[in-house]
C-alpha cells in the first residue's frame, strides 16, 4: 500500500492533525527568510538526527538548540560587526548575563565603567558580587585611572559602553582594549548605542559585542531581543549556555529583527542627521541648561567620537538637563509632550523620551546617580525619524511647560 493510500484510511482527527504537515522538500527558495515555528525538526534518516542531536553544524532537532529562523539573525549581524559568529537571546539583558557569566568564575575580578545601562550595573554590583566576583567600577574615560585600574586588578573581565547611558561620553576603545590585552583580561563592549554601522568595536579587540536587538536593529518597537556577536570558540560556550539556560530568541522575532536590518543603513542615517538638527535647537533653548549629545563641538567627546564614528554619524540619542528641575518638572516634560513617546526604550523609529531617574537608572541609589552624574532635571531622548521641526516644536513646547509647573 502506498503511502497516500495509508493515510487515505486513517481517521478523522489522524487526518486532521496530520494534513499538509510535512510536504517533500520544495523545489523553489523563498525571497525572504521564512519564519521556522516548529520546536521539532524531522530527518528521514535517524543518524542524520542523531548528528543534530550532537551539535552538527547546520543541522536542527529543537528550537532551544537552534532555528533556522534565528541562525539568519545571527548570521548578519555577525557580518556587520565583522566576527565569526553571534549568538541571540530572548532580551539584552539576557544576552549581558550570559556574556559575562560564560566569562567569568567565581573568584575572579571584574572591572566595569562607571557609566553603564542602570540593569548592567546593578547585575555587577549585586548579583555578581553575591555570586563571589570582585567588581569594581572606574570612569573608563579617565585612561590613566582606568590603567591603574586594570594593572591592580588584573582583572578576567572589562565590561563598557561605547556611548554611555545617558550622558553620551564615548570611550576610546583602542586604548582600553590595549590595556585589557596587555593583561589577557576579556573584552566586553554593549554597542546598543551605535550600532553596528558606527562603529565595530571587535575591530578594536573586543571579544564580545553585545546589542538590544530591541533597539536600533530591529528598530519598530515589536521586539524584544538581544545579540552577542563573538568569536567561534565563544559563541560555542554562548551556544550551550542559551541552551541549558533556554534564554533563547523566539523565530517570530528573529524574523521581525532580521527585518529590521534591512533597513537599518537608511534609519541610522536618519536618526543620526536628526539627532544633529535636534541637539543643536535644544543648545539654544533658553529652559535648557545643557545638552549631551557628542556631535556637538562642546560636548567633551566630541573630538573621541569623530575619530571613532567620522562621518558616519554621532547616533540618534541625546539627554538634556530643564534648568532648575526637578522630578515634578520632569514629570510636567513628559506629560506635556504630544508627538515624542514617552515611553522606555530607544532606537524606534518614533522618537522617544524617559527620565533616567524613573525608569534606566532607577535601581541606583540617589548617591549613585549622582556620582554618575544623573540629575533629577535630566531627560534622555531617543530621536526618532519624524521630521526634525516637528521633535523640536513637541520638545519646546513641553519644556515651556514644565519649567511653568
Amino acid at each position: 500500500m502506498s503511502d497516500q493510500g495509508e493515510k487515505s484510511r486513517r481517521g478523522i482527527a489522524s487526518r486532521a492533525v496530520h494534513g499538509g504537515e510535512r510536504p517533500e522538500r520544495p523545489q523553489f527558495t523563498p525571497v525572504v527568510t521564512p519564519i521556522y515555528l516548529g520546536s521539532a525538526y524531522v530527518y528521514d534518516d535517524v543518524e542524520i538526527m542523531d548528528a543534530a542531536l550532537g551539535g552538527a553544524e547546520g543541522k536542527y532537532v529543537y528550537t532551544r538548540y537552534g532555528n533556522p529562523t534565528t541562525t539568519a539573525i545571527e548570521t548578519v549581524i555577525a557580518d556587520l560587526e565583522g566576527t565569526t559568529g553571534a549568538v541571540a537571546f530572548s532580551s539584552g539583558m539576557a544576552a549581558v548575563h550570559a556574556a559575562i557569566m560564560t566569562s567569568v568564575t567565581t573568584g575572579d575580578k571584574i572591572l566595569a565603567s562607571r557609566d553603564l545601562y542602570g540593569a548592567t550595573y546593578s547585575m555587577l554590583a549585586g548579583y555578581m558580587r553575591e555570586w563571589g566576583c570582585t567588581v569594581e567600577f572606574v570612569d573608563m574615560l579617565d585612561l590613566q585611572a582606568t590603567g591603574e585600574a586594570i594593572e591592580r586588578l588584573k582583572p578576567a573581565l572589562i565590561v563598557c559602553e561605547i556611548i554611555s547611558n545617558p550622558l553620551m561620553r564615548v570611550m576610546d576603545l583602542s586604548e582600553v582594549a590595549r590595556m585589557a590585552k596587555a593583561v589577557r583580561a576579556t573584552l566586553l563592549v554593549d554597542a546598543t548605542f551605535n550600532g553596528p554601522l558606527l562603529y565595530n568595536p571587535a575591530a578594536e579587540g573586543a571579544q564580545l559585542v553585545v546589542h538590544s536587538l530591541t533597539k536600533y536593529i530591529a528598530g519598530h518597537g515589536d521586539v524584544t531581543g538581544g545579540i552577542v556577536a563573538t568569536t567561534a570558540m565563544r559563541r560555542e560556550r554562548l551556544s550551550n549556555y542559551a541552551k541549558m539556560a533556554g534564554a533563547i530568541l523566539g523565530p517570530f522575532e528573529a524574523w521581525l529583527a532580521l527585518r529590521g536590518v534591512k533597513t537599518l543603513p537608511l534609519r541610522m542615517k536618519a536618526h543620526c542627521a536628526n539627532a544633529a538638527i535636534v541637539a543643536a535647537a535644544l543648545a539654544e533653548h533658553p529652559h535648557i541648561s545643557q545638552v549631551n549629545y557628542p556631535g556637538l563641538t562642546s560636548h567633551p567627546s566630541h573630538q573621541t567620537a569623530t575619530r571613532l564614528f567620522g562621518e558616519r554619524g554621532y547616533g540618534g540619542m541625546l539627554s538634556f538637563e530643564i534648568k532648575d528641575a526637578g522630578r515634578e518638572q520632569a514629570f510636567a516634560f513628559l506629560e506635556a509632550l504630544k508627538m515624542v513617546v514617552p515611553a522606555t526604550s530607544l532606537g524606534d523609529v518614533y522618537s522617544l523620551a524617559l527620565y533616567p531617574a524613573m525608569s534606566s537608572h532607577r535601581s541606583l541609589t540617589p548617591e549613585e546617580r549622582i556620582a554618575s552624574g544623573i540629575s533629577d532635571g535630566l531627560i534622555r531622548v531617543s530621536v526618532g525619524i519624524e521630521d526634525a521641526a516637528d521633535i523640536i516644536g513637541d520638545i519646546s513646547q513641553a519644556v515651556e511647560k514644565a519649567v511653568r509647573v
